[in-house]
């Protein structure tokens, strides 16, 4: 499994979120080194994605200077924030299983997204994730997350990969409660079920695409007040992830620094009706990536 020699965070600092490059187990501003490399005035993650392969070369050659490092500090989402955040459903062959899906051949199922409020749902690590209002079955979902790179406008599934940028970790934190409407024709409210503030942690690193190797081949974990809940591997994705860019690629442009997270593995809750309170601590890790720690805390 390839280890990245780079990857990009952002940290809590008196003036603001700082944006950095984590190498070699320390932290360097990020701004500062791309300047040293030519590339001025990328003072944010967010920036950078506009111009992805440049930047990715400056950071391949990065010699870091000491006079750029900062210490290690509170951890934001690296990406503050995403311009989309579309979610895969439905996208494990084993939490299909576990949902009650008796059909489980590929052919019998069909890829479909739901999207997350970017700058009101995106946090970072630590007691950041408010229990949403009015929910009794708040849920968890640890997900692979991909930074789209560059412009995908109904590109071919042989291409898609190529438009990935970065890897993150994910949680998809959901009410399931507020999720059906069974009085309604249409039996789902996604926005309500899905859409609430500080439900989708990420972090706690964008690990470069080229680092990653096979994104179709990580171990991936949830812990719920440290009993593992979640033990999968991405290879158990029904629609890979070059599949998901595709068909979501045909229905809106996506536009560089936007996140896909690609489906979650068996053992979220909702089938055996354990859900989450106020207090509780979720990790959820993936190979390559990292860890990522939030505590849920009273929602308002």
């Amino acid at each position: 499994m390839a280890n990245p020699t780079w990857s990009l965070t952002t940290i809590a600092a008196p003036g603001g979120p700082l944006a950095c490059v984590e190498y070699g187990g320390r932290l360097y501003r990020l701004e500062k080194s791309l300047a040293r490399a030519g590339l001025a005035g990328m003072s944010s993650v967010a920036t950078l994605f506009a111009d992805w392969p440049r930047v990715a070369a400056a950071l391949d050659g990065l010699r870091p200077d000491p006079a750029d490092s900062v210490d290690e500090a509170t951890r934001l989402a690296p990406l503050l924030y995403p311009g989309k955040i579309l979610c895969a459903g439905a996208n494990y062959y084993d939490h299909c299983a576990e949902m009650g899906v008796t059909d489980l051949r590929k052919e019998a199922q069909r890829l479909f997204f739901f999207m997350k409020p970017p700058r009101n749902a995106v946090v970072g690590g630590g007691a950041t994730v408010r229990k949403p209002l009015d929910t009794k079955a708040m849920d968890w979902e640890v997900e692979l997350a991909a930074v789209i790179g560059r412009t995908a406008r109904a590109v071919r599934v042989e291409e898609a990969l190529s438009h990935v940028a970065a890897y993150t970790v994910a949680i998809d934190f959901s009410a399931r409660d507020l999720n059906r409407a069974p009085e309604t024709f249409y039996k789902l409210d996604w926005v309500a079920g899905k859409a609430h503030d500080t439900c989708c942690p990420m972090g706690p690193r964008l690990v470069p695409a080229a680092a990653v190797g096979d994104p179709h081949d990580l171990a991936l974990r949830l812990s719920v007040n440290g009993a593992v809940k979640q033990d999968a591997r991405t290879s158990g994705m029904i629609f890979s992830i070059a599949e998901q860019i595709a068909t979501a690629s045909r229905i809106m442009t996506l536009d560089p620094g936007d996140v896909i997270l690609t489906g979650t593995p068996a053992g979220v809750g909702a089938p055996k009706g354990t859900f989450l309170s106020v207090g509780d601590r979720v990790v959820a890790e993936i190979e390559t990536i990292g860890t990522l720690d939030v505590t849920i805390i009273e929602g308002a």
